[in-house]
């Protein structure tokens, strides 16, 4: 049992946007000393609805207007990921244990030109399209899981709107 078990988790809305080609957005973290990966995600505001932060986060990260993206899916429930114990207390202040997050997927609507991660707060230094089927090879090994749940989630959406996921 963990030593932060009593910690609640951070509530969270994360994004997987797909291009017309099939392939979904990552971008590479400003602050991570890893070669790591992810998708778009950030916290919920208090009163904010999860969809609404979606589409915020979508904004303050890839500098991706309102416009050029529209919901295909929503995860049914809340996923959950936990810190490594040697993170937990050096991030976020040391107020949660992990995250609890609501996850869209959208289509992006726009061309690479709309995309900017040049924003008033950068978080990350670079960004591309990959296959889906990339996405937890990419990601830091403690959001794997949750990385390869969301492809079995939003697999036949994914399948529908570009092709095979595995």
């Amino acid at each position: 049992m963990s030593e932060h078990a009593d910690l609640p988790y951070r509530p969270c809305a994360g994004v997987m946007l797909l291009n017309a080609r099939g392939e979904v957005f990552v971008g590479q973290r400003l602050d991570s000393v890893v070669e790591a990966w992810q998708m778009p995600q950030g916290g919920i505001d208090p009163g904010e609805a999860p969809l609404e932060a979606a589409i915020r986060e979508l904004g303050e990260e890839a500098g991706i207007a309102p416009e050029h993206v529209q919901l295909v899916a929503e995860a049914p429930d809340e996923l959950y990921y936990d810190l490594p114990e040697d993170l937990i207390g050096r991030i976020w202040k040391g107020k949660w244990r992990g995250q609890r997050q609501r996850w869209f997927l959208f289509r992006f609507l726009g061309t690479d030109e709309d995309v900017n991660i040049r924003t008033a707060e950068p978080e990350f230094r670079a960004w591309r399209w990959v296959e889906p089927s990339q996405l937890p090879e990419l990601i830091v090994p403690f959001k794997r899981d949750l990385y390869r749940q969301l492809l079995d989630i939003f697999g036949e959406p994914l399948r529908a709107h570009g092709g095979p996921v595995r």
